[in-house]
């Protein structure tokens, strides 16, 4: 049975339903002698005719033996035909991609890769996840967005740079860029010390800087209804500012600092040495030109 071929089964559908085998041949493109070969290597590999010849005009009919393999035969060529829209469709750019994300890219840089994917590819299956840990792990992601590089057997693309700003309450500080040094001793809210957050504080730390941190959240509409409370400033990228739409809020201002900390870098990662579906590849390149597309303009 080994010796069975996805071609010798069609040519017995082909058969059975065109009733001969010249009309077989026509349909299939063959010629008739080469219908033939593939039946006769067929029934060579069942033990068995599949089909009684009465010659002449008359049709061919199936054999008992030939009723079995053609039932089979068809379910192994709609299994096989399936495999080949299957293929088609994830070199095509279909199939299923997992990423990784954070609330900034989720709000700023995802929605546009997201968007222009499901363009491209209608029958693509994107799931997201959502998570800022302090020892992030790709796991079975295919691609991972994260706010610095990760450690281990992966490789990385770097997006961005993203510069902290200074949100605080409108009227809290005279318009344009505030010192650092008008920082030391001021109520801020602030995220938790996960992430990239620790060493934005302790930048600075180093210029003179030490905030009274008075609340923590990592939701970045929690933190900015403090901040219009007047609970105490913010001091957050880029990403997140622009994400919540900040500029527009009359309650709100957004200053640079100076000496402006060092901006956190958004990078994407994705395993070393693995090979990409054309969808993950497609997910790369445009997460570049989306942020390419951004540019972090002065408070």
């Amino acid at each position: 049975m080994s010796e069975v071929e996805l071609r010798h089964l069609a040519a017995m559908a082909a058969v059975a339903e065109e009733g001969t085998f010249g009309r077989a041949a026509t349909r299939l493109g063959y010629t008739q002698s080469t219908v033939s070969q593939q039946i006769a290597a067929l029934e060579k590999a069942v033990g068995g005719l599949v089909f009684d010849r009465p010659g002449g005009p008359k049709p061919v009919r199936l054999t008992p033996l030939g009723s079995v393999v053609l039932d089979h035969g068809r379910a192994l060529l709609a299994r096989a035909r399936a495999l080949t829209e299957a293929v088609e469709r994830f070199q095509a750019g279909d199939g299923r991609i997992d990423i990784g994300t954070f609330q900034s890219v989720s709000s700023v840089i995802l929605p546009s890769v997201v968007r222009r994917l499901r363009a491209e590819h209608p029958g693509c299956d994107i799931r997201l996840s959502e998570a800022e840990p302090d020892q992030p792990r790709i796991g079975d992601l295919d691609l991972l967005f994260y706010d610095g590089r990760i450690d281990g057997d992966l490789e990385h693309l770097k997006l961005l740079d993203d510069p902290y700003l200074l949100v605080a309450a409108a009227g809290t500080f005279p318009d344009g860029p505030v010192p650092l040094e008008r920082l030391d001793g001021a109520p801020m809210v602030a995220w938790p010390l996960t992430c990239d957050q620790p060493s934005m504080e302790q930048a600075l730390a180093r210029s003179g800087a030490r905030p009274q941190v008075v609340f923590r959240t990592a939701v970045n509409d929690t933190l900015l209804s403090m901040v219009r409370a007047d609970l105490g400033s913010a001091v957050l990228p880029w990403l997140a500012v622009h994400g919540a739409g900040v500029q527009s809020d009359e309650r709100l201002r957004v200053h640079e600092l100076l000496p402006s900390p060092p901006p956190r870098e958004i990078y994407l990662h994705w395993r070393a040495g693995r090979s990409h579906s054309p969808l993950a590849l497609r997910a790369i390149e445009i997460a570049a030109e989306v942020a390419a597309g951004l540019a972090p303009a002065p408070a």
